[in-house]
C-alpha cells in the first residue's frame, strides 16, 4: 500500500469498519492440517486458497498451465507444490506455511508433513496452532496415522480439532462409510480427552463441503470447512486470568533530545496470559518486589490494556533491577518457581539420542538456561499410545516422559494451563541447534 498524498479523511478505525476489505482489525486463526501422504492434503489447501479468491491470476494460470503439460485437469495440489519442489532440491523446511484471508478473518496454514519420520516437523507446525485439520480418507477409514497426527494434537494442546473425512466422492458419498469412520474416531478421542472436535465430510478434488455447503451431502446438517474456520470461537482459548509476562528486553533510549525520554525505562515483551491495565499491582519475579503499571505502550502509542498475544512495553512506578528472562506477574498469582521438572520431551536430532544426564540448554519463554536430564521416565508410542518403561533413550522423533534439573528457577506453569509459559525448547550447548520441544506435565 504507497502512502496517500493528501491527508486521509477518516480515521485508521472507521476506514477499518467501513471497509470490509481492511484486515488490521481482524482476528488471526492459525491452524494445522495433517494427513498421510494420499489423503489429498495439498488439494485441501489449495482448494481452500482457489474457492476464497486467495490465489493471484499468474499463480492460477500457472498451475494450468502445468497440469495441461501433465494432460490433466487442473490440479489445485499444484499451489502448495513450490515448496515440496524446494524440499527435493535438498533445502530444508520443517512446516510450509501459507497465508491467506477472508471478509471475517485472516488465517495462517501450517502445512505438516505426515510422515511418522516427520514427528518432529507436526510438532513444530502445531505447537501454536489453534485448530488441527486432520485428514481421513473416506476409503480407508481410520489408520495408524490417524491415531498418531490426533494424539500429537492432543499432546500438544491444539484446543480444535476438524476431522475432514476426504475424497467422499470416491465411496458415492454415503453416510455409512462417514458414520463409521466419526464413529471409530470419537472412540479414540475419548482416550485422548479432545476438546472441541467437529467432523465434516469433503471432497477437496470437487470442493464438496470445503468452502461451500454441498448438494451431494444432503443428510450433513453442519457448515462447511470455511465457514467453520471463520467462525470457531477462539478467544476465550487464551489464559486470560493468569497473568504473565516474561521480559524480553529492557528500553532505555540513547542520544535523544526529547526531555521525556530522558528517564525513559521500559520493559518490552509478549503478554503470555492474563490481562494488563495501568494501575495495576504487579509482582517482579524473582525479587518478589511489588509495584503499578504507570503506562503500557504499544506500537502505535500508549494503550489501556494489553492481553495475549499482543507485545508491548511496560513502564513501573517504582526502579526494579529487571533484566531478560525475568517475569512480572500478580502478587497473589504467581507461577510456579521451579528447578524441576518433569515434562514431556519429543526428540528432534538425528544424530544424536536424549539419555539420563545429558547435559542441554533450556529456554523456557524469554530465559535460557543450562539443564541436565535426570532420568527417563518412559518412552512413549504415539500410534499404540503404549509406554515403554524399559526405554533408556529417546532417538529422533521419539517422545517420552523426561526428568530435567535446570540451574536457574523457572518461572512455569503447566502446558495444559498455559501454552507459553508451559512449554520449552532443548538446545545443544556446542551447536546451537534445537533438538528437542517440551511440555511442562508437573512442575514442582
Amino acid at each position: 500500500m504507497t502512502a496517500p498524498t493528501t491527508a486521509p479523511t477518516t480515521t485508521p478505525a472507521a476506514l477499518a469498519e467501513t471497509d470490509p476489505r481492511d484486515t488490521r482489525t481482524m482476528d488471526l486463526l492459525r491452524f494445522a492440517t495433517a494427513g498421510s501422504v494420499d489423503d489429498g492434503k495439498s488439494t485441501l489447501i489449495g482448494r481452500l486458497l482457489h474457492d476464497s479468491k486467495a490465489v493471484f491470476a499468474d499463480q492460477l494460470e500457472s498451475v494450468e498451465r502445468t497440469s495441461a503439460d501433465r494432460g490433466e485437469d487442473t490440479n489445485l495440489a499444484l499451489l502448495t507444490d513450490g515448496l515440496r519442489a524446494e524440499r527435493e532440491q535438498g533445502i530444508t523446511i520443517d512446516v510450509a506455511y501459507r497465508y491467506f484471508a477472508t471478509p471475517r478473518r485472516k488465517f495462517i496454514i501450517a502445512d505438516t508433513p505426515g510422515h511418522i519420520q516427520y514427528t518432529r516437523n507436526m510438532v513444530t507446525g502445531a505447537s501454536t496452532a489453534d485448530l488441527a485439520i486432520i485428514l481421513v480418507d473416506a476409503r480407508k477409514g481410520m489408520l495408524e496415522q490417524s491415531r498418531r497426527h490426533a494424539f500429537l494434537a492432543t499432546l500438544l494442546n491444539v484446543p480444535h480439532l476438524v476431522v475432514a473425512v476426504n475424497k467422499m466422492d470416491l465411496v458415492d458419498y454415503d453416510q455409512d462409510t462417514y458414520q463409521k469412520i466419526v464413529d471409530d474416531f470419537s472412540a479414540f478421542a475419548a482416550k485422548l480427552k479432545a476438546g472441541d472436535l467437529t467432523f465434516i465430510p469433503v471432497s477437496a478434488l470437487n470442493g464438496d463441503n470445503v468452502v461451500e455447503p454441498s448438494p451431494n451431502t444432503p443428510w450433513y446438517r453442519g457448515p462447511s470447512l470455511l465457514h467453520h474456520l471463520e467462525h470457531v470461537h477462539i478467544a476465550s482459548d487464551r489464559n486470560l486470568i493468569d497473568v504473565r509476562f516474561p521480559v524480553q528486553y529492557v528500553i532505555r533510549p540513547q542520544a535523544t533530545d526529547d526531555p521525556e525520554l530522558h528517564d525513559y525505562r521500559g520493559y518490552a515483551g509478549q503478554v503470555a496470559g492474563g490481562v494488563l491495565k495501568t494501575g495495576d499491582e504487579v509482582v517482579h519475579l524473582p525479587s518478589g518486589l511489588t509495584t503499578t503499571i504507570t503506562h503500557i505502550d504499544g506500537p502505535n502509542g500508549p494503550v489501556p490494556e494489553a492481553h495475549p498475544p499482543m507485545s508491548v512495553t511496560l513502564r513501573l512506578a517504582d526502579e526494579i533491577d529487571i533484566s531478560r528472562g525475568d517475569m512480572i506477574a500478580r502478587p497473589n498469582n504467581r507461577p510456579k518457581s521451579v528447578q524441576d521438572v518433569e515434562a514431556m520431551v519429543c526428540w528432534m536430532t538425528p544424530d544424536q539420542a536424549l539419555t539420563p544426564r545429558s547435559k542441554v540448554l533450556l529456554k523456557h519463554t524469554t530465559q535460557t538456561a543450562k539443564a541436565m536430564v535426570k532420568e527417563l521416565h518412559y518412552r512413549l508410542d504415539v500410534n499404540t499410545l503404549h509406554r515403554d518403561e524399559e526405554a533408556t533413550a529417546l532417538e529422533l522423533n521419539e517422545i517420552g516422559r523426561v526428568g530435567l534439573r535446570v540451574a536457574a528457577p523457572l518461572f512455569a506453569d503447566e502446558y495444559t494451563r498455559n501454552r507459553l509459559t508451559g512449554g520449552f525448547i532443548l538446545i545443544d550447548e556446542a551447536t546451537d541447534r534445537t533438538i528437542g520441544a517440551g511440555m511442562i506435565v508437573s512442575a514442582g
